[in-house]
């Protein structure tokens, strides 16, 4: 993510901040990233352990709950040192995996997010045919898009240095300096990676979720009417649960809705940054970047105030009682 670091003849410059203050923002940032860890692990063993939770949308959320981890296990320990200390120790080859691995997991979240609305969408829009349309299949499928086109697209513009096409100049001889570790947008760049790995995606995600609560209103009007009986002992035949249903688009809306408040600032900074003669502050642009980070932090918290299974999967775990036979097969809410 961009990072400017102060130079003196093309070298970087430690922060002079006061050492409390420097312990001050390890301190921070470290609870930041224990808590990152400890709550998206907690996710991932939940789900991946208790055979109740093996459905379509939570394996989605497995997979997301797995680039959260990733993010504060492999970026976030790196990023505290260069916000704090204002220059990179690891090497510029470093540099570049350590940037393209940063710009792979922040779009892998929204592709994830993306296609768990779509999801959502199914479930609740057309519950009868929706195991039938969203099978293990088509979960692998999104999953596998939502890690590999990241991948290629930050990969590809790091290494490649496509974000630095038509500034080559101004990176070069005004902003580049030795030791520093940041990713520099030219107009062109700045605006086609915001709109890959944001906009356009959140834009779809806001209308699908519109749909889903606009039809979610009209279902939990029709429920009311006496003739909608017929329709609910065909539901509890089938065993489908509109309410839960429901319930899920609600809480993944909720998610959604986290993310975009966390990530929107950084990437309309990112976007606007260029045409502004890159004139954001270097300490605002970083802040706006944990800021972002600090959504991998709440999903699970999120999950632990909606979700009564995660709750308890999580009493189970802390107790070690996932280690006794037949663990998995314990029943977290009624089906």
């Amino acid at each position: 993510m961009q990072f400017c670091c102060e130079s003196v003849n093309g070298s970087c410059i430690k922060s002079n901040w006061s050492s409390n203050i420097r312990m001050s923002m390890y301190i921070l940032m470290v609870c930041i990233i224990m808590a990152t860890l400890a709550g998206n692990l907690t996710v991932i063993v939940s789900i991946a352990h208790f055979k109740q939770l093996h459905t379509p949308t939570n394996f989605l959320i497995l997979s997301m709950s797995t680039v959260d981890f990733l993010l504060g296990c492999f970026i976030m320990p790196y990023s505290m040192v260069r916000s704090v200390e204002n220059c990179w120790y690891f090497g510029e080859l470093f540099c570049k995996i350590h940037t393209s691995i940063d710009i792979m997991l922040s779009t892998a979240s929204i592709f994830h997010l993306s296609f768990i609305s779509i999801d959502r969408y199914c479930a609740v829009c057309d519950p009868l045919r929706y195991k039938s349309k969203i099978n293990t299949c088509i979960i692998v499928v999104m999953i596998v898009i939502s890690w590999t086109v990241p991948a290629i697209f930050a990969f590809g513009m790091i290494f490649l240095e496509l974000n630095l096409k038509g500034a080559e100049e101004i990176f070069y001889n005004h902003i580049h300096c030795v030791g520093g570790c940041f990713v520099f947008f030219s107009e062109t760049s700045g605006v086609v990676s915001s709109m890959i790995s944001f906009y356009i995606p959140a834009f779809v995600m806001l209308c699908i979720y519109g749909k889903i609560y606009a039809i979610a209103k009209r279902q939990a009007r029709s429920i009311k009417d006496a003739a909608s009986q017929t329709q609910i002992r065909f539901e509890m035949k089938h065993h489908i649960s509109p309410s839960r249903e429901r319930k899920a688009a609600k809480t993944l809306g909720i998610v959604m809705g986290v993310f975009l408040i966390c990530w929107s600032p950084f990437f309309f900074c990112t976007a606007t940054d260029p045409f502004m003669n890159y004139s954001t502050p270097p300490i605002l642009l970083d802040a706006l970047m944990w800021f972002g980070y600090l959504n991998s932090t709440f999903n699970p918290l999120v999950y632990a105030f909606l979700y009564m299974w995660f709750r308890r999967a999580l009493k189970l775990i802390l107790f070690g009682k996932v280690f006794q036979e037949d663990s998995s097969r314990t029943q977290l809410f009624l089906e």
